[in-house]
């Protein structure tokens, strides 16, 4: 049986280290659309990938930011390489940054993993150049 109070801080961990990441607007999203069914989803994902993994301290966000993004686009979770990629105004990755990503991921993954993502980066950047988000406007601090 896991130590629930070390369940508890990882999920703090992890609840301050997503919103520091994705921000405060999906991660509130995220919470409000929850349902039963998904409760422990959520709460598994905030615990191990954002508690764990995330907040270790050996990389800067902006290096997760970079793998993370290439190892989505590498795999072809498109949902998710959008998220992450328009989580790089939050940890300082930059768009030479995720160039430089997908040069590896063609070359380890394949140019048509590349090639897929790099058109939804492209429409990704575009849409946040049209649209700034809830917390670049200062609201939802």
């Amino acid at each position: 049986m896991p130590d629930k109070t070390k369940l508890r801080d990882l999920f703090a961990q992890g609840m301050e280290t997503r919103r520091a990441v994705l921000g405060d607007a999906h991660v509130d999203g995220a919470e409000a659309s929850q349902t039963e069914f998904d409760a422990p989803f959520q709460a598994m994902i905030t615990e191990s990938a954002w508690g764990s993994v995330w907040s270790r301290p050996y990389w800067e966000k902006r290096e997760r930011s970079i793998v993370t993004i290439a190892l989505l686009a590498a795999l072809g979770h498109d949902e998710e390489l959008a998220m992450h990629v328009r989580a790089t105004r939050k940890t300082g990755a930059t768009r030479e940054d995720v160039r430089e990503a997908m040069m590896h991921v063609a070359i380890y993954a394949g140019v048509p993993a590349a090639n897929r993502a790099i058109k939804i980066i492209k429409q990704t950047y575009a849409d946040m150049e049209r649209q700034p988000t809830t917390d670049d406007r200062g609201a939802g601090r």
